[in-house]
């Protein structure tokens, strides 16, 4: 089982040295090849982001996990064999979560450390943390996740298994165990909530300002784009959840201000606990007037990034909120997609075309820009300011505003 410490110094999460990893996903009758392939590519970038290398992946075709290793005997064995040859493996990640049970008998059969997806996001959670809320969310986060496994983590106290004192040595121990953990997470909500309070009061001393909440998928530019419009140095890389806290500020196009906020990504198969631990960090897009959607353009999942964003945001009540789609990594996109030869005319024809297919399919207006390259902003900031200034009519109607 991982050991976290949140924001202890220089010892957060996997980032000690690089290990290598084994990847390991199942492809069930709900799920095709290539999606699982697309979700271990996820996966890979998450083991990059954490600290680890990834050497091999494995994938098995299953109608649904067994509840004892997770993949068959055939597959284990073949692992196995794997591992044999290269001894320097350090750890195998599951792209599903793993119960206790689970975790204890693979570590048994393999003898090397048993991660999965939930496990690996908090730990980069855990490492990126920076403020007393983060901090309290990723320790909440990891004490909901770490309850339901006690028992399994205990089960090399149960060995001797019968009839009368079937319980076996450990059932106290889960006992207590599981009275701290209730405990931990009664006192982090409290303390969350006490955290939750403070951030309200400051929300409402930001005066009467427009908010605009910057979202989407984690890896989008959502930082880049911050760090243009509002002229600061917002934290960004091309690592999955570089942002981890909302960061707030102000803005001025013109002599127009607003407050422009940046959030956490969102990411397929994020762990229920996490998300709910991490929806106090969302109040400011629930508290926004203007969502600005975000959109790798150059991926080539972005449609199925821009489903994960919207059933987030129908999840927080916010939908119905007017919405900017903001298509980003234009430069990516023609560097990928479009072949040397071509002459720019057609470029330009086929990006227009892409651009009516998208907006046909979106109910809000849309805009293509590369925030790396800085084009296209001008466009943007001139879309989003004749949205900011029609939230500041609608709520001062008798109020004429010269910004």
């Amino acid at each position: 089982m991982a050991e976290w410490n949140v924001g202890t110094g220089k010892k957060k999460g996997l980032r000690k040295e690089t290990e290598k990893a084994i990847l390991i996903g199942i492809v069930t009758r709900d799920q095709t090849r290539e999606q699982v392939d697309e979700y271990l590519d996820e996966l890979e970038f998450l083991a990059d982001t954490a600290g680890a290398k990834t050497m091999k992946r494995f994938v098995q075709k299953l109608p649904h996990p067994l509840n004892s290793t997770f993949v068959g005997k055939g597959k284990i064995e073949e692992i196995e064999q794997y591992i044999e040859i290269h001894e320097d493996i350090d750890m195998l990640i599951f792209d599903d979560d793993l119960t206790g049970k689970q975790t204890s008998i693979l570590e048994e059969i393999f003898k090397r450390k048993i991660i999965d997806r939930s496990t690996l996001i908090l730990d980069i959670f855990a490492s990126r943390a920076q403020t007393a809320q983060a901090k309290t969310q990723v320790e909440l986060a990891q004490m909901q996740y770490l309850l339901p496994r006690l028992r399994g983590l205990w089960d090399h106290l149960e060995r001797q298994r019968g009839g009368i004192g079937m319980r076996g040595p450990g059932e106290q121990e889960i006992e207590t165990d599981r009275r701290i953990v209730n405990d931990k997470i009664s006192a982090l909500k409290k303390k969350l909530k006490k955290i939750d309070l403070q951030n309200q009061t400051q929300r409402k001393n930001r005066g009467e300002l427009i908010r605009v909440a910057l979202v989407g998928y984690t890896n989008v530019g959502k930082s880049t784009i911050m760090n243009i419009l509002s002229k600061s140095q917002v934290f960004a890389e091309n690592k999955l959840f570089a942002t981890l806290d909302t960061t707030v500020r102000k803005v001025v196009f013109g002599r127009m201000p607003f407050l422009l906020s940046d959030t956490v990504g969102f990411i397929r198969k994020l762990p229920h606990h996490l998300v709910e631990s991490f929806k106090s960090t969302l109040d400011e897009v629930r508290e926004s007037d203007i969502v600005v959607h975000v959109v790798d353009m150059s991926h080539p999942q972005y449609e199925d990034h821009i489903q994960t964003v919207n059933e987030t945001l129908k999840s927080l009540n916010v939908e119905s909120k007017p919405t900017l789609m903001v298509f980003n990594k234009l430069d990516v996109y023609r560097e990928n997609y479009f072949d040397d030869l071509l002459d720019e005319v057609t470029r330009e024809d086929l990006l227009k075309e892409l651009f009516e297919k998208n907006q046909k399919q979106m109910d809000s207006p849309i805009i293509f820009i590369s925030a790396q390259q800085k084009e296209n902003m001008d466009t943007f900031r001139e879309v989003l300011g004749n949205m900011v200034t029609k939230q500041y009519e609608i709520r001062y109607p008798y109020q004429k505003k010269t910004w």
